[in-house]
């Protein structure tokens, strides 16, 4: 059984682990999978490197906006869970068609890790969604 720890007080959206966990994922993308990749000439190379590096945008500008655009701000932490769901379909797409040629362990954990912050910015989003919007 695991024992309670706190979060850390979140400041700014970098505090977030949403957001953290999801520029991580981009870099291991960009760095590690991109080059391969490009190699075998997958097609939608560059709408996954677009979508892996929108998702950390998305959640930062949802930061920004939720004390004055609420609805906004939910909207786009909707969008980033889309695009963590995109990002798993990209690397399995990835995974079907090239099979050994790409590292299978990379492509699993990067499944796993978008599969696991869409829950996590799931529940952010329910969080926020507590907080009485301001008036207008």
């Amino acid at each position: 059984m695991k024992t309670y720890q706190p979060r850390r007080t979140v400041f700014k959206f970098t505090d977030l682990e949403v957001y953290q966990q999801t520029l991580a994922c981009s870099v291991i993308i960009v760095k590690n999978l991109r080059p391969a990749l490009a190699k075998l000439k997958y097609p939608f190379l560059e709408g996954m490197v677009n979508c892996s590096m929108t998702t950390p945008l998305l959640i930062g500008e949802a930061h920004s906006l939720r004390f004055s655009d609420h609805a906004r701000a939910l909207l786009l932490l909707e969008r980033a869970m889309a695009d963590c769901n995109k990002l798993v379909v990209y690397l399995e797409q990835a995974r079907s068609i090239y099979g050994s040629k790409l590292d299978q362990d990379l492509v699993d954990d990067l499944s796993r890790r978008y599969t696991d912050v869409r829950g996590k910015i799931f529940r952010l989003e329910k969080a926020w969604q507590k907080f009485t919007p301001p008036k207008q």
